[in-house]
């Protein structure tokens, strides 16, 4: 079976470093970018919790959070795909 995938960075996300988040949706890829804001945090590196503010805040603000929301899976859409096979 190949699954395909797309890869963003934390960057992409609106996040301070270039670790990659692959998954075949872009909701998929938001939540690895959630797990990843909160782990680097936990971890003590503060430089992720400006971004992870911005997450929490976008579910509290709907209307707010659905604009980007919208734009990370417009972004996911454009990039190219990549096949994993399993």
């Amino acid at each position: 079976m190949t699954t395909t995938t797309k890869t963003m960075t934390c960057q992409q996300l609106g996040g301070p470093c270039d670790h990659e988040h692959t998954g075949a949706t872009a909701d998929e890829v938001i939540n690895l970018q959630d797990q990843h804001l909160k782990a680097a945090i936990a971890a003590g590196d503060e430089t992720h919790r400006e971004a992870a503010d911005a997450m929490a805040g976008r579910w509290k603000r709907p209307i707010a959070g659905m604009k980007w929301y919208r734009q990370a899976k417009k972004d996911f859409a454009a990039l190219p795909a990549s096949s994993l096979s399993s």
